[in-house]
């Protein structure tokens, strides 16, 4: 057993379930680099190119997306992801659901370059997050099903305590936040 396939699967998930929980967009990219990279790592390992590509591009995005938001740094990792999915479906004849990984991939850079809400990106990523998820149980990866249900979950935690808070707040009572 390949134990560096489980090991940065684990670093994945445990730090990308730090980077969901951040209350900036800056710190959310900046964490969630390293998350990518790790799961990029661990996709790679176990064969699966579209995300080890795709989540590879994604940790590169969130750092850039640190300082540039503009129009033509989306373009740009926009292109990425199809001349990779291209070149995978064309030249090396990957299966058919290498195009699921590269949808979420595109969501994913969308929401990282173009908005500005921590709250709008993590709705925004319940679909890429969710697409994901299907990519992983195909491919047969235990750490990218768990690290997409983690994600997922904290996603709809994360937005259900924001919701609690603004409603304990326009009522003008204290709330119980997490």
């Amino acid at each position: 057993m390949d134990y560096a396939v489980h090991v940065f699967g684990a670093l994945a998930l445990v730090i990308n379930f730090i980077g969901y929980r951040q209350e900036t967009v800056y710190r959310y990219r900046l964490v969630t680099a390293f998350a990518l990279a790790f799961l990029s790592l661990h996709f790679f390992l176990l064969g699966a190119m579209a995300a080890g590509i795709g989540l590879a591009i994604g940790a590169v995005r969130n750092i850039v997306a640190l300082r540039y938001q503009s129009v033509s740094v989306l373009l740009v990792f926009i292109l990425l992801n199809i001349v990779f999915c291209l070149w995978e479906w064309f030249v090396l004849k990957n299966e058919v659901y290498l195009f699921i990984a590269y949808t979420a991939a595109m969501i994913f850079t969308v929401g990282s370059i173009v908005l500005k809400s921590a709250t709008t990106i993590r709705r925004w990523f319940i679909v890429a997050e969710s697409l994901m998820l299907v990519y992983s149980l195909i491919v047969l990866s235990p750490f990218g099903v768990l690290f997409n249900l983690s994600n997922l979950t904290s996603i709809f935690l994360k937005l259900r305590s924001d919701k609690r808070v603004k409603e304990a707040q326009q009522l003008g009572t204290p709330s119980n936040s997490d």
